[in-house]
C-alpha cells in the first residue's frame, strides 16, 4: 500500500495563550493546561503522553515522557483570527491575513432584507448570542411564526436556527444557501451556519444536523494537491464544510466524535494512498462553548483511548498528525474560541525516535510537511519538519 497522511484536527484543543492573545481579549487562556488543572487528578491522556503530549507543556496528569514514540511541538497561528474556517485553511497551507468580518451589533439590514425576501418569511433574534440560549429565549416565538433564529457570535459566523418540525432540514439549508450567496455579494463571512433543534418550550435542544456553508479557500491546499495529484483526499466530519467541498475526492459526514474515529479508522484499512483529513468537532461545539469541563475532558478521554487502535492501524509508510484549530477554554468566563497555541504530535511506524519539533511559527508547517511527504510541490507557506521526524 502507498503512503497515507492522516491529521486529526482536535477541534478548540490549544495549548496556552499565544503572545497577541491580549488583542483577541483572551489573556490567560490555556485550553488544555487549565482543564488539567480544574481536576486534582488532571488529564487522562497516557496514549497521547507516551506520543509527547506532556513534553509540549505542563499538564496536571499528563507526564513528560524521555522516551515518547512521537514528534511533539506546538504551533502559532499566523492567520488573524481565532476561528475554525481560517484555522483549518491554516493547517493546510493557507495563511489569511486578513480576518473575516464580525457582527457584534448584528448584521446590517442591507444583508437582512434581500434574505428575508428571499426565503419568504421575516427572522428574528440578529443578535449576538450563545445558540443553546437564544434557542430558549427566541424557541417559542420561532415556533409560533415560523420565522427563523438568526443570530451570530464573536467569530465571523451567519448562523440560522429552525426547529426540525416547523423548518424541515432540506429548507433549512435551503436558507443557509441562500444567506451564503446574499452574503458573499456584499461582504466577508466566514460561514453559515445551519443550528436545527428539536423539543418543546423550555426544553429545546440542538441536534446534530448541523451543517455549514464556508467561503471556498482562495488558492491552493493540501487537499487540491493531492487531488490534482491523484492520490485520495479524504475529508471526515465537517471537513468538506469547512473547505466548502473543494479538494476533496470524498466526504464522510458523522454525527460526533466517536462517528467520526470511527470512520477515520475505516479509512485508515481502506483508502489506497493519500489524505486523510478528520474533525473531531465535539471539544469545541459540545463542551468548549458551554463551558463544560467534565464533557470536555471525557472527550479527551475517549480520543486518547481509541489511539492505539488508530496507531495499530497505520501502514508501515504513513504518518499521523494530532493537532488543533484553535483554542476554546472551557474554564474561562468567555464561551467563545481563544487565541491560543495548538499542539502538534506526529507518529509514524518508521520514528525510530521521538522528536521535538518545538516551537512551529505557523500552523502551515505541517501542510509542507505533508507536501514533502508526498513529493508534491511546496505551498506558497510553512517550511516541513519531516527531516527533524528521525524516520528510517
Amino acid at each position: 500500500m502507498a503512503k497515507r497522511a492522516i491529521i486529526i484536527i482536535l477541534d478548540s484543543v490549544g495549548i496556552g495563550e499565544l503572545p497577541d492573545a491580549h488583542l483577541f481579549g483572551d489573556e490567560g487562556s490555556d485550553t488544555l493546561g487549565n482543564l488539567s488543572r480544574a481536576f486534582p487528578d488532571g488529564l487522562r491522556l497516557p496514549n497521547m503522553g507516551r506520543l509527547g503530549l506532556g513534553n509540549i507543556a505542563p499538564l496536571r496528569g499528563v507526564e513528560p515522557d524521555p522516551k515518547a514514540i512521537g514528534g511533539w511541538g506546538k504551533c502559532a497561528e499566523q492567520s488573524a483570527a481565532k476561528d475554525t474556517t481560517l484555522g483549518h485553511w491554516e493547517v493546510s497551507g493557507i495563511i489569511s491575513r486578513e480576518p473575516f468580518l464580525t457582527f457584534p451589533e448584528g448584521f446590517p439590514r442591507e444583508i437582512l432584507d434581500p434574505f428575508e425576501r428571499e426565503i419568504g418569511v421575516g427572522s428574528i433574534g440578529n443578535c449576538v448570542a450563545s445558540g443553546t440560549e437564544v434557542i430558549q429565549r427566541l424557541g417559542d416565538e420561532h415556533v409560533a411564526t415560523g420565522k427563523p433564529i438568526v443570530y451570530t457570535s464573536a467569530d465571523s459566523v451567519f448562523q440560522i436556527a429552525a426547529h426540525e418540525e416547523v423548518v424541515p432540514l432540506p429548507r433549512l439549508y435551503e436558507m443557509c444557501e441562500i444567506a451564503r450567496r446574499i452574503l458573499d455579494e456584499r461582504t466577508k463571512v466566514g460561514r453559515v451556519i445551519a443550528r436545527p433543534f428539536i423539543g418543546s418550550s423550555g426544553k429545546y435542544e440542538r441536534t446534530r444536523n448541523r451543517r455549514d456553508f464556508s467561503v471556498p479557500p482562495p488558492g491552493p491546499t493540501i487537499l487540491t494537491r493531492c487531488k490534482d495529484a491523484g492520490l485520495q483526499s479524504i475529508g471526515v466530519g465537517k471537513i468538506g464544510d469547512i473547505f466548502a467541498h473543494v479538494g476533496l475526492t470524498s466526504e464522510v459526514h458523522t454525527k460526533d466524535n466517536e462517528s467520526g474515529i470511527l470512520a477515520t479508522l475505516l479509512q485508515i484499512n481502506e483508502a489506497p494512498d493519500g489524505l486523510i483529513f478528520t474533525n473531531l468537532v465535539d471539544t469545541d461545539m459540545i463542551y468548549g462553548h458551554r463551558n463544560d469541563t467534565v464533557g470536555y475532558r471525557g472527550a479527551l478521554e475517549q480520543f486518547d483511548s481509541y489511539l492505539p487502535r488508530i496507531l495499530a492501524a497505520l501502514s508501515p509508510d504513513d504518518l499521523l498528525f494530532i493537532t488543533a484549530d484553535h483554542g476554546c477554554d472551557p474554564t474561562t468566563p468567555s464561551t467563545d474560541h481563544s487565541r491560543e497555541y495548538t499542539p502538534l504530535l506526529v507518529h509514524g511506524p518508521k520514528m525510530r525516535a521521538g522528536a521535538n519539533l518545538g516551537t512551529r511559527s505557523t500552523f502551515a508547517d505541517t501542510g509542507a510537511t505533508i507536501m514533502e511527504f508526498f513529493g508534491l510541490p511546496a505551498l506558497p507557506n510553512g517550511v516541513s519538519y519531516l527531516k527533524e521526524l528521525n524516520l528510517a
